[in-house]
């Protein structure tokens, strides 16, 4: 029985054109050679294939194979069918800086906040996470299914999040995300759509949350921060607000309790709803004093927000939404879970369940206290002047310097090749008050190899 066509090779898109067959194959063979589409060392379809893909008499194929290869474009050995030949690509011409300046170079070491050791990712167990999840998966599984993102991922997540961090969830509850910046997007245009036009956020933060909030059309309008946290009373206008309440960021602040009934007491008053961003409450150092979730003192009031990209990686693309109830058919009509994949989906479920997810992140508090008690430890040694603050839990910590000095360390740091981030890049345009001079130390970014080089960069650059 002949072998259908769809069997014989590799797709190759050629379109002949010209006075005959063989003269029209032989040119877009050469130009797509010429061109680079076809890369020196790919092996071309045989003949008998190509002829039958293209629907012409394998004699024409072999004749403009054959010619191609007398001009060099193409190689042919017996056994190894036929190449496209090696070609040396000329030299491209020398271009040199501009005189008395040096080329750019990126810095060597990084304590940007923001990402964790991508080094220590859990390659092997993820690995073996993601077989056993396709080899148990149902085929409907890889279809577009439910907008809420895979039923084993949010039975795994209601779950975890109620013993590790007390919030109050079931799976029907729960929108799977392609990460916090998705899941804000979506909770920005279910709140745009409900009439709002502001939205309530803290003095310091990121401003690529506030960029996207008010690219969907929202306004941001920033709450004053003192030592207690951030300063609620303020919110009669506002219908939402986006808080940090657990390790406030960048300043490291735990919300006072008092401050978070009178905020759930304000939503309650005013039917506001509370946008609370967990993003590393998995990493809380000091157990006398355990900070849970907000979300437990009202979930219909409060739509909870966390994401894997601290515990994990940001790579991953996955977050998750545990929302009042009106706000589930409102966030899955916007596409919910249409943006994060399935496979990774169904990843971190078989991950949480097999306990690996809580193995991971008990070695990782670990080795993420060691580095923060690292930093600690050298600066009080080697740079007295500097206060160190926000330590209790993350992935990073504030150092406050003199007062008139931000500046100066940072072009140091620059010097140095370090990469970091004043106290003042993460404030917001309209925040009033003075703004404290300090630096924002990611200490879970670098590798474990670059740590100590790293540190002494920090400390160079602080002396």
């Amino acid at each position: 029985m002949a072998k259908p066509w769809a069997t014989f090779g590799i797709d190759l898109h050629l379109e002949p054109a010209g006075p005959g067959l063989r003269r029209g194959l032989t040119d877009a063979l050469r130009e797509a050679v010429r061109t680079g589409r076809l890369a020196p060392g790919t092996r071309l379809p045989s003949s008998r294939a190509l002829a039958a893909d293209l629907g012409i008499a394998r004699n024409t194929v072999a004749d403009a194979y054959a010619d191609l290869v007398a001009e060099g474009w193409l190689t042919g050995r017996q056994g190894s069918g036929t190449r496209v030949a090696e070609r040396t690509a000329p030299a491209a011409p020398e271009t040199l800086p501009p005189p008395h300046r040096r080329p750019a170079a990126g810095p060597a070491y990084s304590l940007i906040p923001g990402t964790p050791d991508l080094s220590s990712f859990p390659r092997a167990q993820w690995l073996t996470a993601a077989r056993r999840a396709l080899a148990a998966a149902p085929h409907d599984a890889l279809g577009y299914g439910d907008p809420r993102g895979r039923v084993e991922l949010r039975t795994a997540l209601a779950g975890y999040l109620s013993r590790a961090r007390g919030v109050r969830a079931d799976p029907d509850r729960i929108v799977v995300c392609a990460g916090f910046a998705d899941g804000l997007r979506l909770l920005a245009q279910a709140l745009r759509r409900r009439g709002l036009d502001t939205l309530a956020v803290e003095s310091y933060g990121l401003d690529t949350h506030w960029g996207l909030v008010e690219r969907e059309g929202l306004r941001t309008a920033p709450l004053p921060l003192d030592d207690h946290g951030t300063v609620t009373e303020g919110l009669a206008a506002e219908g939402a607000v986006l808080l940090t309440p657990a390790h406030q960021f960048p300043m490291g602040l735990a919300l006072r309790s008092d401050r978070r009934a009178a905020l759930v007491d304000w939503a309650r008053r005013t039917g506001g709803v509370i946008l609370e961003d967990d993003y590393d409450g998995e990493f809380r150092y000091d157990r006398r004093q355990p900070v849970g979730a907000l979300q437990v003192l009202d979930p219909d009031r409060v739509a909870y927000l966390g994401t894997a990209s601290k515990s994990l990686a940001p790579g991953l693309r996955l977050g998750w939404l545990v929302l009042p109830r009106p706000l589930v058919e409102e966030v899955t009509a916007l596409g919910g879970a249409r943006s994060a994949g399935v496979v990774e989906q169904l990843t971190l479920a078989e991950f949480i369940a097999s306990g690996a997810y809580d193995r991971h992140l008990r070695a990782a508090r670990l080795r993420y206290r060691r580095r923060r008690d690292a930093l600690v430890a050298a600066l009080a040694e080697r740079a007295p002047q500097v206060t160190v603050t926000g330590i209790a839990a993350g992935l990073h910590a504030v150092l406050r310097l003199p007062p008139g000095t931000e500046r100066s360390v940072l072009r140091a740091a620059a010097w140095h090749g370090l990469a970091v981030h004043g106290l003042s890049f993460h404030r917001h345009p309209a925040a009033a008050g003075d703004a404290p001079d300090a630096l924002v130390i990611g200490y879970g970014t670098p590798p474990d190899h670059a740590w100590a080089g790293t540190l002494d960069a920090l400390c160079a650059a602080l002396h």
